[in-house]
């Protein structure tokens, strides 16, 4: 069984945190992945950096730019996973955009994720209809899960059909937002977090953008399984550098 799979069986909220490979430093990869397993978060999302990351905003967009700066690549992110399976047990998933897996070869990326221990993809630009007619049989060749996104925008028919070709868990967008511009959610989104799990999909979801810390942690959670944490944890990493890792979740984890 995949081991997103095995962790979704898991009886907790989950926490997903998710950080840009590269940032601060080119070769933070590892001690970020390694220190946020010893700190008992549930998955790790592997930020692929991207010139144009669209649905990113400034903090994640800036950590980007940074990254590429300092020489990252999708070879050298390869690089940096070999081996990775002998440090760590967490479920680990790449969250990219579709262009630079389309130049390094669609298939030769899916197998080089199944090689380094990688279980899942996040493709925000990836179409669910050009996934399911052209690539899904080729990612799950190669063992892995593809997430797909929904926000309070996508109608329950797109959310239905989404949830019948997945198979791990759906990313839940808080807002149509970028990443990071929200602080605490109202009842308009609380009502969208309902509506979705009164819909009983087969998928569990997993809520993303907006979240902090322990409190909106908590929201996001009263309906979804869990809830990812980007742009806060990237600030923290920039500010704090990647010493002190546990300082956050620990934080984060407080009230959960």
């Amino acid at each position: 069984m995949n081991r997103i799979n095995q962790k979704l069986q898991e009886d907790h909220k989950l926490l997903s945190i998710y950080f840009t490979a590269g940032f601060p430093n080119i070769n933070d990869t590892e001690k970020v992945i390694v220190d946020l397993e010893k700190s008992g978060v549930d998955f790790i999302e592997i930020g692929l950096p991207f010139s144009d990351p669209l649905a990113d905003g400034p903090t994640i967009q800036e950590s980007s730019t940074k990254a590429l700066k300092n020489g990252m690549t999708t070879t050298k992110l390869f690089q940096q996973l070999d081996g990775i399976r002998d440090k760590v047990e967490i479920p680990l998933i790449i969250m990219g955009y579709f262009n630079p897996i389309l130049q390094y070869g669609v298939e030769d990326f899916c197998k080089k994720c199944q090689s380094v221990g990688i279980d899942g993809l996040i493709i925000p630009d990836l179409p669910v209809d050009v996934y399911h007619e052209k690539y899904q049989k080729l990612f799950e060749k190669y063992g892995l899960i593809n997430v797909f996104l929904i926000t309070p925008q996508t109608s329950d028919k797109r959310i239905r059909f989404i949830d019948s070709i997945s198979n791990g868990f759906i990313y839940m967008v808080s807002s149509a937002s970028v990443t990071g511009s929200t602080s605490g959610f109202g009842e308009e989104t609380r009502a969208y977090f309902k509506r979705i799990n009164d819909l009983q999909l087969k998928n569990p979801q997993i809520v993303g953008f907006g979240i902090k810390d322990s409190e909106t942690f908590d929201q996001a959670t009263e309906f979804a399984k869990g809830a990812i944490i980007g742009s806060a944890f990237i600030k923290y990493v920039e500010k704090n550098g990647v010493s002190n890792i546990p300082g956050f979740i620990e934080n984060v984890k407080a009230l959960t």
